[in-house]
């Protein structure tokens, strides 16, 4: 007998048709019968060792994270209910260039500092992998959700070039050419960069369509944050575009959003460059959070010049009155490339987690707030916290339009990407609600979406991105991946003034077809694994 017959539930299976009623039976991790109301009537119905009575729910494909920053929190937190309990079941990390493998000793501290305002500093993981595959090794140990894994661009090349703003030599470039293939064949998903963000950022085209077209020949894709979402957002979208067709590579754009001022709008023509593309046979998807501010580290809206050589190099930058200014200058009157080519303002970046507990009295305020609290300029206060904290403070950036939220979120290679930082006092609260925040808000109380499509959105979209056979759908033969939530109450708990608060309305989540969420509480199940890249037919 079967070990689960799910009764009675409303299937929103992700493919985006409509939905139906159903008896949904699993065993050995897959569903390996689905009975629907009408052939069901005057026929026994299945039954299986256990039954999960689901009247007034809700079953669909569980939730994809197709941009997550759980790298270390995996393995750091066996309940990781920050994502377990908005129904995800599959994350993708490596995201935005920096993640921990492939390393050598010397790049692992030099990323384990830079990317601390991210995944903590690590102190408290036994860093026991220098590979991708030794890296999907450790999380096959038991984790609470699955994950794939994109090879980061920018700590190929702090490992193969440094942390210098210069050209690779062609010794380099076949090094970090081999770095990519290896990491591709031990099971990474694609490869992912952040152009914004050193290292990575001093990476020209070229040089990223020669690794594109590695990723390519193992039917990967790249997943880049470009080189602007601020002025010259377009331009650096249609770098992109242009650079992933030359390579034959496809493309997923990272939290694919058009912010600052200068952008307000602007959204249908990022969508009409992307509907050109794909016309013309590109293979292009995206992902976006559905909240306007975003999320990043305070160290990365210094200009790439003063970040040049790594973490210990900037501080000595910041620390020296003469650069300090030269830094200052291009934040409030140039703009900075790494505040994407916009003047700072202070009054939008608000302080949302530190490393130092004694410092805790900037989070929860925007720079200028403290600046004035302190009797400073805001670039005083920004400094000094900068130095004082070692570079780990982590902000939230009030930049984003609604209107280009909702118009993005409606397209048809949208997918749905946390970018979820679990780091800090007061993080963003996509981490822990961008799931039900789609369902709750954005399907329900405003109909930007019908609940059919976003379901598609979250689950068998990034699937196909993922090239997984047999996820993101609810049929006979697949993945007992699968979320049970209520339409008319699923929302997210978590807002801005209490950022960990868990979602309402999400009764169940399994993976592998075990409970790692019931009755709304966490269970001690660690079902997930690794997943690696399914090679091309």
């Amino acid at each position: 007998m079967e070990e689960l017959v799910i009764r009675d539930a409303d299937v929103v299976d992700g493919s985006g048709s409509d939905s139906y009623r159903a008896d949904v039976v699993l065993d050995g991790g897959r569903i390996v019968s689905i009975v629907k109301e009408a052939a069901a009537a005057g026929c026994q119905r299945p039954k299986a060792r256990r039954e999960l009575d689901a009247e007034g729910l809700v079953l669909s494909p569980g939730f994809v994270d197709m941009h997550a920053h759980s790298d270390l929190a995996l393995l750091r937190d066996p309940d990781h209910s920050a994502k377990a309990a908005q129904g995800v079941t599959l994350e993708v990390v490596g995201q935005d260039g920096l993640s921990y493998a492939p390393v050598d000793d010397r790049t692992l501290g030099e990323v384990r500092r830079a990317i601390a305002g991210w995944n903590g500093p690590g102190d408290d993981i036994d860093f026991d992998w220098r590979t991708v595959g030794e890296y999907l090794d450790r999380l096959d140990r038991g984790i609470a959700v699955n994950a794939a894994y994109l090879i980061p661009q920018g700590t190929v090349r702090a490992l193969a070039v440094g942390w210098e703003d210069r050209e690779a030599t062609p010794a380099e470039l076949d090094r970090m050419r081999r770095l990519v293939a290896e990491g591709m064949e031990q099971g990474a998903v694609g490869m992912s960069s952040g152009l914004t963000y050193t290292p990575g950022m001093y990476a020209r085209g070229a040089e990223l369509t020669e690794l594109c077209r590695v990723v390519a020949s193992y039917g990967g894709y790249y997943c880049p944050h470009h080189r602007s979402y601020g002025a010259g957002a377009l331009q650096a979208y249609e770098e992109m575009v242009a650079l992933t067709r030359e390579a034959g590579c496809s493309l997923h754009l990272a939290h694919a959003t058009m912010n600052f001022g200068v952008n307000k709008g602007r959204a249908p023509e990022l969508l009409a460059l992307l509907d050109e593309a794909l016309a013309a046979g590109s293979d292009i998807s995206l992902d976006t959070y559905p909240y306007t501010p975003g999320c990043t580290t305070l160290a990365a809206v210094l200009p790439s010049w003063a970040s040049e050589g790594g973490p210990e190099e900037t501080l000595r930058r910041l620390a020296d009155p003469g650069t300090a200014e030269r830094v200052r200058h291009d934040l409030e009157v140039t703009g900075s490339d790494g505040c994407h080519g916009v003047p700072v303002e202070w009054d939008t970046i608000e302080i949302s987690g530190v490393g130092d507990p004694a410092l805790a009295d900037f989070v929860g305020r925007t720079v200028r707030e403290s600046a004035d609290r302190r009797g400073e300029t805001c670039w005083e206060t920004a400094r000094g916290l900068l130095l004082a904290d070692r570079l780990a403070p982590t902000i939230l950036q009030h930049v984003g339009h609604e209107e280009n939220v909702r118009e993005i979120m409606r397209h048809r290679v949208h997918t749905g990407g946390s970018d979820g930082i679990l780091q800090g006092a007061k993080p963003h609260p996509r981490a822990y609600g961008t799931f039900p925040h789609y369902l709750g808000h954005y399907v329900r109380e405003l109909g930007v979406l019908s609940l059919e499509e976003c379901v598609a959105h979250l689950t068998s979209r990034p699937a196909a991105r993922l090239r997984l056979p047999d996820r993101g759908l609810v049929r006979e033969g697949y993945k007992a991946d699968l979320v049970l939530f209520d339409p008319a109450t699923v929302a997210a708990g978590s807002t801005f003034a209490q950022p960990r608060t868990l979602p309402a309305g999400i009764p169940h989540v399994l993976v592998d077809g075990r409970f790692v969420i019931e009755d709304g509480r966490r269970t001690d199940v660690l079902a997930g694994r690794a997943v690696r890249r399914t090679p091309p037919a």
